[in-house]
């Protein structure tokens, strides 16, 4: 996921998350500048303040204020800000995964002169489509829309009224049912891999998909896939030229890296004022979590020698991801602390 500092007039730095799929740029109550400091502020929108981030300033007529309230728990960082659609109607946003890096261009100076592909952009709403094929295992190859969401951290979401429009589903081919706190509020959804997924001539293969029981984009609309998120999008460097209606994608050193998906069968949330407790709150049955004996409502304590306090919830996440890795977790249930040993196999 993609943080940007942002000032509001002057204020303290703020991180706000980028957001594609956001329909309008808002910052969180918590941190809205008070009535003094901003005489426009009401308890729904700021008026005529300024935006500053590194290198630019961004007058705004209306900045909307808004909180997320399971965004701490999901991602493990505190919520802050969102930029959103107006934001990115504005500029030309690239973002560069590999080098972690995000450059920000007038449209009207802006000109490309790599090597990557340009795709007119659609929008659902306001958010960005872009069009895919891909194959499922069983089925014939299909084209179809799908939201570029990079506020999504999974790879690549297919929505329950898309699968069913098109009669095919995760109970085709192989796949491990699995809660993911981020998608369908946690509830039961299922990780499988596909054949291939293309973007235009880009092609990866065995791309890790998760199959929501919901529809992750929004309103529903059966002739929309899903949404491709960040772990996907971490193959290229993503150029988001809105104000022109396209996107333009250039695959970087980590396009043909083997997807892995989270090994340890345990779903993870974080709580507590400094989003340092990681609790357990599903254990998915037949792993080696569930054989070991970690129960829903265990807190990890710590993993092998370094205490749950000096990590976050994604480098938490990322080292379930090493495939072959053991871990010894420091588990804390009722007050006392046991040690288990889980191994990281692939589930799919």
């Amino acid at each position: 996921l993609i943080f940007i500092p942002v000032r509001i007039d002057q204020g303290k730095p703020l991180l706000f998350e980028l957001d594609s799929s956001a329909a309008a740029t808002s910052v969180d109550p918590g941190y809205s500048p008070t009535a003094p400091n901003s005489p426009g502020a009401t308890d729904s929108v700021i008026r005529n303040c300024l935006l500053t981030l590194p290198g630019m300033q961004l007058p705004m007529s209306a900045l909307a204020v808004a909180g997320k309230n399971d965004f701490g728990s999901q991602t493990g960082l505190l919520y802050q800000g969102t930029l959103g659609a107006d934001f990115f109607n504005r500029l030309v946003i690239v973002v560069n995964y590999l080098r972690q890096t995000v450059q920000l261009y007038d449209p009207a100076t802006f000109t490309y002169s790599g090597t990557g592909k340009s795709f007119p952009a659609t929008f659902l709403g306001t958010a960005p489509l872009i069009r895919a094929k891909f194959e499922v295992p069983g089925h014939r190859a299909m084209e179809a829309s799908f939201e570029v969401n990079t506020a999504l951290d999974a790879a690549i979401v297919f929505s329950k009224a898309y699968t069913e429009a098109h009669r095919f589903s995760s109970w085709h081919f192989k796949t491990i049912a699995v809660s993911y706190p981020q998608l369908d509020a946690g509830a039961k959804i299922f990780f499988g891999r596909l054949k291939t997924f293309q973007l235009g001539p880009y092609t990866v293969q065995e791309p890790v998909a998760a199959f929501s029981q919901s529809n992750p984009v929004k309103g529903g609309d059966a002739t929309v896939a899903g949404a491709i998120g960040a772990d996907f999008l971490r193959r290229f460097i993503v150029i988001f030229d809105l104000p022109h209606q396209r996107l333009i994608i250039e695959p970087n050193l980590e396009f043909n890296k083997f997807a892995e998906e989270d090994m340890s069968g345990l779903s993870i949330v974080a709580k507590g004022s400094n989003l340092k407790t990681f609790e357990i709150v599903r254990v998915q049955p037949g792993t080696s979590a569930a054989s070991n004996g970690i129960h829903e409502g265990d807190i990890i304590a710590g993993v092998d020698t370094e205490a749950a306090a000096d990590m976050t919830l994604p480098a938490l996440r990322n080292l379930f991801r090493q495939v072959g890795h053991k871990y010894k977790l420091l588990i804390e249930r009722n007050g006392k602390t046991q040690e288990v040993v889980l191994e990281m196999k692939r589930l799919i």
